[in-house]
C-alpha cells in the first residue's frame, strides 16, 4: 500500500493554509534562516515560472504525533494548535513565500553576512516589464519606514511610505501579489493613467505567482516516526541531519513534557538540566543527548525483554535490547521518566570507574560510544560495581573494547549486546560478553600506532599511567602530577631529531613504542639529545639528584629497559619495550595477544 501521494497544488492555496494554521511545522524543524539574496532569487524563479523544487508534507492524526508550531511570522490564537499537515521538506521556501506574499508585516531576514534586517519587498513595475534577467533588478527591498536613503542617510532616493507614493511611482508591494484588489483601487484613484502598464505587469508577473503550481509529496497518517526521521534526513534540502533527540523532543512535547529543558535546563525558570549536572564531571562533557537516550532505551528494552521471558515468550517475539533509532523513537514518555534518573546516576558512576582506569579528562577518552553501555550497566549495579570481582569484569570488558578497537563505527548493536552480556556475565561466569570474545590485539599493531586520536593509542597511554609510571624529573607518579597540571604530554623517548640524524625511519621512531607520558619540564631537558646524555643531565639536576639505580627504577615504570636507553641502542630498546607493552595489553584484556576468540582467562588472581 502506498504511503504517500504526489500531486500539484496552487501556491496561493498552500500559503493561505499556512496563514490559517492548517499547515504548520513539527517542532523538530530548525528556524528560518534565508537571507535577502535567497529571497530575491526565489521570487524571480517563480515570476519566471521556473521550478523551485517539491515540498513534502505529513498528514497529522496518525502514529507520528509531534508538538507543532506555526511558520515563522504567522500569529495564531493560543488555543489554535491543530494542524492538518506538517512541513517536512520545503520549510525555507514556504516560510519565505509566506512572509513575503501572505503577511503584511516586515520580513525578518538577514544580510549575506548574517546581520539581521527587516524588509518590505516591492516590484518596480516598469523594470519588471522588461522581463528576463531584469526581473532581479526590479525587486526593491526597503527598511521598515519604506524609504531608501544614500549618503549615510542624508539623501532620499525612494520614498514608498504611503500607498499613494507606491501608485504614483509604480512600485507594487509583494504582500499584495495574491490579492491586489485594494491596491488596484488605490491606483485608479491616485494614478489612473498608469493602469495600463500595471495590467501588463499583472499578466506577466502577478499571474505567474497566482497560477504557480507547487509539486507536493504528501505522506499519509500511517507514516512511522522512524520513517519521518529517515525521510527528513534524506530529502530535506536544508542539508542538516535530523538529530533523534529533536524528534523525540517534539514527540514528548505533544504529551506536555519538555525534553529540551530536561536535558539542557532552562535559565528563565531556574531549572538545571541533566547535561549541566553531568558536566560537573569533566569526563562527561562529551556526552551527547543521543548517548543519554540510547542508555535510557537500552534499560527500557532490557526491562521489556526480561518481562517477555517471565511471561513465557520465545523466539523472535521476545523484545531485543536495543539502542537503535527505531527503539528510541518508539520509547514512550513513561519509559523515559522511569529510567532517566537512573541513567544520569549511571553516567556519574561511569566517570568514577574511568578515573580508576586513569582516564581523567575528555581528550584521553578512547571511545565516547562506550559511555552509554557502561552507564546503563552501572545504573543497574549501583554500588555493587566496586566489588572486586565485578570491577575486574567491567575493567576487562572496557579494555577489550578499547584495545580491540571495536567501537569505531556501527556500534548500536554492539552496545546493546554489551548491556545484556555484561549484566549476565556478572551473574554467570559462563556467559562471556561478545565484546570480550571478539577482541583481539596483534603485537604488530604497535608498529602502526602513531595517531594520538586513535582509541588504542589513547588506551595504551592510559594503561602505562594505570601501571604507575613516574615522571623522569618530578620523581612522582604521573597520575599525581597530572592533578597538579604540570603540562604533561606524550613525548618521544629517543628524540625525533636524534633519530632522524641517524637514519631511523619515522615509521619506527614515531610509534607509541617510542613515546611515553612525561612532564614538560622533563621533555625540555631531553631536547634532541641522545638518551645517555639526557639521562645524565636529569640525574645531575639540582632538583633531581638520582643514582643510576633510582633512575632505572623510574624508567622501568614506563616499561623501558634501562640498559638499552643508556647504550643509545634504539633497536634493542624498541624490541624490549614492544614486548613489555604487549604484556600489559594482555593483562588488561585478559587474553593472549595475536589471538581471536581465544579462551578468556578468568580467575580470582590476575596473575593466573
Amino acid at each position: 500500500m502506498s504511503t504517500f501521494d504526489s500531486t500539484k497544488r496552487l501556491l496561493p492555496e498552500i500559503l493561505s493554509e499556512i496563514a490559517k494554521g492548517n499547515i504548520q511545522l513539527p517542532d523538530f524543524q530548525r528556524g528560518w534562516v534565508w537571507d535577502d539574496q535567497h529571497i530575491r532569487g526565489l521570487l524571480v524563479s517563480i515570476a519566471r515560472s521556473f521550478p523551485v523544487g517539491a515540498v513534502m508534507l505529513l498528514e497529522t492524526g496518525g502514529e507520528s504525533r509531534f508538538q507543532v508550531r506555526p511558520v515563522e511570522g504567522v500569529n495564531l490564537p493560543k488555543d489554535n494548535i491543530d494542524a492538518e499537515l506538517l512541513i517536512l521538506d520545503g520549510q525555507q521556501r514556504l516560510t519565505t513565500l509566506t512572509q513575503v506574499l501572505a503577511l503584511t508585516s516586515t520580513v525578518n531576514t538577514r544580510t549575506d553576512k548574517g546581520k539581521p534586517i527587516q524588509r518590505y519587498y516591492y516590484w518596480n513595475i516598469e523594470v519588471a516589464l522588461e522581463g528576463g534577467d531584469r526581473l532581479e533588478d526590479a525587486i526593491e527591498a526597503l527598511e521598515q519606514d519604506k524609504v531608501k536613503r544614500s549618503n549615510f542617510g542624508r539623501n532620499v532616493e525612494l520614498d514608498l511610505s504611503s500607498t499613494r507614493k507606491e501608485c504614483e511611482q509604480l512600485y507594487f508591494p509583494c504582500n499584495q501579489i495574491l490579492n491586489s484588489d485594494t491596491w488596484e483601487e488605490s491606483l485608479q484613484e491616485f494614478a489612473p493613467e498608469k493602469f495600463g502598464l500595471y495590467m501588463q505587469f499583472r499578466r506577466q508577473v502577478l499571474n505567474a505567482f497566482r497560477n504557480y503550481q507547487l509539486p507536493v509529496i504528501q505522506l499519509g497518517k500511517s507514516t512511522t516516526k522512524e520513517a519521518v526521521c529517515l525521510v527528513f534526513e534524506k530529502v530535506n534540502t536544508g542539508g542538516v541531519p535530523l538529530n533523534v533527540f529533536e524528534l523525540v523532543t517534539a514527540t514528548y512535547a505533544a504529551d506536555g513534557f519538555n525534553l529540551r529543558d530536561d536535558w539542557h535546563g532552562n535559565a528563565t525558570r531556574n531549572v538545571s538540566g541533566r547535561y549541566e549536572r553531568l558536566c560537573k564531571e569533566p569526563l562527561l562533557s562529551q556526552v551527547e543527548s543521543t548517548d543519554f537516550l540510547q542508555a535510557v532505551s537500552m534499560l527500557h528494552t532490557l526491562d521489556m525483554r526480561r518481562l517477555d521471558f517471565v511471561t513465557g515468550k520465545t523466539g523472535k517475539s521476545v523484545q531485543p535490547v536495543s539502542a537503535k533509532r527505531a527503539s528510541i523513537l518508539a520509547m514512550p514518555l513513561q519509559a523515559y521518566q522511569k529510567w532517566a534518573d537512573n541513567v544520569e546516576a549511571g553516567f556519574l558512576l561511569a566517570a568514577k570507574f574511568l578515573r580508576k582506569e586513569c582516564v581523567k579528562n575528555p581528550r584521553e577518552l578512547p571511545y565516547r560510544s562506550q559511555l552509554a553501555p557502561l552507564a546503563s550497566v552501572l545504573a543497574h549495579l549501583r554500588e555493587r560495581w566496586l566489588e572486586p570481582r565485578i570491577y575486574e569484569k567491567l575493567s576487562q570488558w572496557y579494555w577489550c573494547g578499547v584495545l580491540g578497537e571495536l567501537y569505531g563505527s556501527a556500534i548500536e548493536t554492539r552496545i546493546a549486546n554489551d548491556v545484556e552480556d555484561l549484566l549476565n556475565w556478572i551473574d554467570d561466569e559462563g556467559i562471556i560478553p561478545r565484546t570480550v570474545l571478539d577482541a583481539s590485539f596483534s603485537p604488530d599493531r604497535l608498529d602502526t600506532m602513531t595517531s594520538r586520536v586513535s582509541a588504542a593509542y589513547k588506551g595504551l597511554n592510559m594503561l602505562v599511567l594505570r601501571e604507575g609510571a613516574e615522571d623522569f624529573f618530578w620523581k612522582a607518579a604521573i597520575q599525581e602530577l597530572d592533578d597538579e597540571e604540570l603540562a604533561l604530554d606524550i613525548h618521544h623517548i629517543f628524540p625525533q631529531d636524534w633519530c632522524e640524524k641517524r637514519g631511523i625511519k619515522r615509521s619506527s621512531y614515531n610509534t607509541i613504542v617510542n613515546k611515553t607520558p612525561i612532564s614538560y619540564k622533563a621533555n625540555r631537558m631531553i631536547g634532541g639529545n641522545a638518551p645517555s646524555i639526557y639521562l645524565s643531565k636529569l640525574q645531575k639536576h639540582a632538583q633531581v639528584q638520582l643514582e643510576d639505580e633510582d633512575m632505572n627504577r623510574i624508567l622501568s615504570t614506563h616499561f623501558i629497559e634501562p640498559t638499552t636507553l643508556r647504550s643509545d641502542n634504539f633497536t634493542s630498546f624498541y624490541s624490549a619495550r614492544k614486548t613489555s607493552l604487549v604484556q600489559i595489553v594482555e593483562r588488561a584484556m585478559g587474553k593472549s595477544a595475536a589471538t581471536s576468540n581465544a579462551e578468556v582467562k578468568w580467575s580470582d588472581s590476575k596473575e593466573e
